[in-house]
């Protein structure tokens, strides 16, 4: 497990599509999903590659025709990118290990309700 902090609004688009929520209007990766079939362009993967001073790192890996390509992302937007294109998502072993199962526990230990801020209803 990696705690990625994302923000609201990410967290809100990751949410709504894990729970097959459809917006009245197309939220910003909705959009980017449809810009990406419009083209004929597909996710492949999300790969989460690096974790430096307590921020990750993410790459978006497309197809488009015949060659792929890696684009540079925040992990909350290449995550769900991901979930609405049916990607899978991996981690480097590199950030795994840079994330100790001890440092784990700790963070977990210490957070509290307020660290996830306060959720519209």
């Amino acid at each position: 497990m990696l705690p990625i902090w994302v923000g609201k609004s990410e967290a809100g688009a990751i949410s709504m599509s894990l729970e097959n929520v459809t917006p009245p209007r197309p939220m910003t990766h909705d959009f980017m999903k449809a810009f990406l079939d419009a083209y004929n362009a597909k996710v492949i993967s999300v790969v989460i590659t690096d974790l430096s001073e307590h921020t990750y790192f993410a790459k978006i890996h497309l197809m488009f025709e015949d060659s792929e390509y890696t684009v540079d992302a925040r992990p909350s937007d290449a995550i769900a990118l991901a979930l609405r294109s049916n990607a899978p998502v991996f981690a480097n072993d590199s950030v795994i290990t840079k994330q100790s199962s001890e440092e784990l526990e700790q963070w977990l230990e210490n957070l509290k309700p307020e660290d996830f801020g306060k959720l519209d209803s």
